[in-house]
């Protein structure tokens, strides 16, 4: 996994223990710390500013009851980032029970990150091309370019296949490809697309 994450934030000694013992003032700092992190994660794959704040407050809500069973068997940021992926992905699966997006018949080939357009395009043109993309296609091309994850990684939170992931990383790509370089061109993508369920 990658740790190019906005979420590799080293947290001083002793600071979750301060937690653990009920010192909210350690609490606040690790929100300090990590709140940019979760908030941008939950805007890129929600697409709406409200729901992503409140994602950021249920999923630090989630940290601090789950804080007793965190054994640092891996870094704190990276058990942090599942938990605020996990809260993104219920809140994704509340919008509705069936999430609306294109048909799958594509090639599984996978983009080279290497060309990724997130990495090149700007901020503003960035935000509208990828808001304008079905819900699972947005988490799955942030999960993968943005926090690094794999495609067996997205496809255990999804309750998918890593084959699943590939399809919507490839026909998410190029979909941005084409609106970013090519505007006149892009699809016009709506949620009323073709269908795929979301499974739990």
């Amino acid at each position: 996994m990658s740790t190019s994450s906005t979420f590799a934030i080293d947290l001083p000694a002793g600071l979750l223990d301060s937690i653990r013992a009920g010192d909210l003032g350690a609490f606040e700092r690790v929100y300090r710390l990590f709140q940019r992190p979760v908030y941008s994660l939950a805007m890129r794959m929600l697409g709406d500013a409200d729901e992503a704040m409140e994602v950021t407050h249920d999923a630090f809500l989630r940290m601090n009851g789950a804080l007793a069973s965190y054994r640092g068997d891996a870094p704190f940021w990276a058990w942090l980032r599942k938990i605020a992926v996990n809260e993104t992905l219920m809140r994704l699966r509340r919008r509705t029970s069936r999430l609306h997006t294109d048909s799958l018949d594509v090639d599984d080939a996978t983009p080279s990150s290497a060309h990724s357009p997130l990495q090149h395009a700007q901020a503003a043109e960035l935000e509208q091309a990828m808001a304008a993309l079905p819900d699972i296609t947005r988490s799955v091309l942030w999960l993968f370019h943005g926090e690094g994850y794999t495609h067996d990684e997205i496809a255990q939170l999804m309750g998918r296949t890593a084959s699943f992931s590939k399809s919507q990383l490839a026909r998410g790509t190029q979909r941005l490809r084409i609106a970013l370089t090519e505007p006149e061109q892009a699809p016009n993508q709506t949620r009323e697309n073709c269908h795929v369920s979301y499974a739990n």
